[in-house]
């Protein structure tokens, strides 16, 4: 039986149309730059918001209306919960969607139940998979919900809990692989410390490399050929996370020599967490070839925390597909709709509403950059602004060929160094919004 009979499958009808259930600028058969929309995109649906959320906030319990879950947290319910998934996800047209080992299947008394169980939910997603043909862009194990987590998984201060952190994530990798998951996500949510007075951070981080290799090793052996991500956080739920923006996980990645296997999941709302804009994360990344996925969502600059907003902003959008589109693309990762409806907007179809809306903020931001690239003036007024780089001295310097010396040499043989050009960022901020 459908859960949710009252829809279709939700349609491109163009950028006229007054249907809340369709498309008004994501198409998928589109072409821009050469890849479709969906090639471009990669949308991905994630399992804990969409089909786990239950709408409780620290002030007040749950609101959402899921006709189809029956409460319990059972293996069978579970199973009928993923039908459901398919079936949304399949009405929308996204090709891929994402979970947390202990999203799709409930946890057990022990980790060989946790294990039976996520097989027995496995099966189903594996049958809806074959039956859909939807992909999964990506697993991971959630090591920070359980309260053996307090202190970590893998840069915890007890060897024990370090070793059921590898037990759970080796099974994740496992089904990760056997449903044909094109990349393994690492969120720290708890990697990280609250007082470093009870902290060895060397050890916690020296410990992380450990578990990160043995990942990597265990991938090897199981022939599990995907990229594996980490996901930028500075706080929340600990007060510093070891995975605290771009800067500090590519750090990370090179001191413990894993940029071979290992790219970025980068999340909106966790840049502005960091005090960057998604913009820089992303170029910072993206620049040293460590750009893997993104997670789609916002966060509201009124509020201090973690939101997880679906984006609806033409200008994020916007600045994110550019920078996307610089670097060629984000296959094998995806745009991926790590957000949630609001407490407020509890009805099973404003699941529908949330996930139209963002894929077109994304749809229109791609075509939007794309032809703020076709025609050139914006990357020709930063190549003007770089001129002197071009030629003489600058050329010089970055083809190594001077010293401090041989520059302040150079610098006390001119009358005057040459003027400054303005940097014009009113002038390109008004061209920006020229296309928007």
């Amino acid at each position: 039986m459908a859960a949710f009979p009252e829809v279709g499958k939700v349609v491109y009808e163009g950028p006229q149309s007054k249907n809340p259930l369709a498309y008004k600028w994501y198409n998928p058969d589109e072409v821009v730059e050469g890849l479709t929309m969906k090639e471009h995109l990669r949308f991905s649906i994630v399992y804990w918001h969409t089909f786990r959320g239950t709408g409780s906030d620290p002030f007040g319990a749950g609101t959402m209306i899921r006709p189809w879950d029956d409460g319990t947290e059972s293996v069978a319910n579970a199973q009928n919960r993923a039908r459901v998934a398919f079936e949304f996800i399949e009405k929308l047209g996204a090709p891929y969607y994402a979970f947390h080992d202990r999203d799709v299947a409930p946890e057990g008394a022990t980790l060989a139940e946790s294990h039976r169980n996520f097989e027995e939910v496995a099966k189903v997603l594996k049958e809806e998979q074959e039956r859909t043909g939807i992909k999964l862009l990506w697993g991971t194990a959630n090591l920070f919900s359980n309260p053996r987590y307090m202190h970590g998984g893998a840069t915890t201060c007890n060897a024990d809990v370090f070793a059921y952190a590898a037990g759970q994530v080796r099974k994740c990798l496992e089904v990760t692989h056997e449903l044909g998951g094109e990349n393994y996500v690492f969120w720290g949510g708890r990697e990280g410390y609250q007082t470093l007075y009870n902290t060895d951070m060397k050890r916690e981080l020296d410990n992380l490399g450990r578990f990160f290799h043995m990942a990597v090793e265990y991938a090897d052996k199981i022939g599990f050929k995907g990229t594996f991500l980490i996901e930028p956080k500075p706080k929340e739920p600990t007060k510093h996370q070891y995975d605290s923006d771009a800067a500090a996980c590519i750090n990370f990645l090179r001191a413990y020599d894993l940029t071979d296997r290992f790219k970025l999941n980068i999340e909106t709302n966790h840049a502005t967490l960091a005090g960057h804009s998604m913009m820089h994360e992303l170029d910072y990344a993206g620049m040293q070839r460590l750009l893997g996925s993104i997670d789609a969502n916002t966060g509201d600059l009124l509020l201090g925390w973690d939101t997880d907003q679906f984006p609806t902003d033409i200008y994020l959008t916007t600045q994110i597909m550019w920078v996307l589109l610089k670097y060629g693309g984000i296959a094998p990762g995806g745009v991926n709709f790590d957000a949630k409806v609001r407490r407020e907007s509890f009805e099973p179809i404003d699941l529908f509403y949330a996930h139209i809306g963002g894929m077109d903020a994304f749809a229109r931001g791609l075509k939007i950059a794309a032809a703020i690239r076709a025609d050139g003036v914006l990357a020709d007024m930063v190549k003007d602004r770089y001129e002197s780089w071009t030629r003489g001295v600058g050329q010089e310097i970055e083809a190594g060929q001077h010293s401090l010396e041989s520059l302040e040499k150079y610098v006390l043989g001119k009358s005057e160094i040459e003027p400054n050009k303005s940097g014009r960022q009113e002038l390109f901020e008004n061209l920006v919004n020229q296309y928007i």
